[in-house]
């Protein structure tokens, strides 16, 4: 299979060009030649048009540009797709994982309130899993690596220990807030939060 269509993301935007998921070469595709989306031609200088699946065909594939082959000759896969109906920005939580507890908690150790750098820190179960504890939001914070070894299989008042906050589940949050630009698509900063995209979908 095409590399490209396996390893590319297209970013899709609602009708109101504001973020709110990514796609599949493939799946974009399919959404362009039924007509639920056109994609935008996008230039260097930052001059964009919505372009219909007929035309897209007959763009040229320009340097730079990932494309796919067909019996037609190469076509370009889209950065960017735009609905053409659609006008919601759907509301999501974070996925529960490692990273989203970092940013929940700010990178900072919640039994000492000292900022972490990435291999200071790790997940600590505040009831351990041995004693019962759940992996899930309200159970899990980052906590400093020499700290949570100390902690061990005990629970935090038996360590000496005491939470700065407890951890709670982060609230819904518009998914335009989520989507993570991995591949570093130039073409999808300027509709990401912060022009980064820090979350993933």
């Amino acid at each position: 299979m095409n590399e490209t269509l396996t390893k590319t993301t297209v970013l899709v935007l609602n009708r109101h060009w504001q973020a709110i998921d990514s796609k599949t070469p493939v799946e974009s595709f399919s959404m362009m030649a039924a007509g639920n989306a056109t994609a935008l031609d996008i230039h260097a200088a930052g001059d964009m048009r919505p372009v219909t699946w007929e035309e897209w065909l007959k763009l040229e594939v320009r340097e730079g540009d990932n494309s796919i082959g067909t019996v037609h000759g190469p076509v370009r896969v889209p950065s960017v797709l735009v609905l053409a109906r659609f006008d919601k920005v759907p509301k999501r939580r974070p996925k529960f994982c490692a990273k989203a507890i970092w940013e929940r908690d700010g990178g900072m150790c919640q039994y000492t309130g000292r900022k972490l750098r990435p291999h200071e820190g790790n997940i600590d179960h505040i009831i351990p899993v041995s004693r019962g504890g759940l992996s899930n939001w309200e159970n899990c914070v980052l906590a400093d690596r020499r700290v949570n070894s100390r902690k061990g299989n005990k629970l935090p008042e038996e360590a000496g220990l005491k939470l700065l906050r407890r951890p709670a589940v982060p609230r819904e949050v518009p998914v335009t807030h989520l989507i993570k630009n991995h591949h570093r698509v130039r073409d999808w900063e300027m509709f990401l939060a912060g022009g980064t995209g820090v979350f993933e979908v």
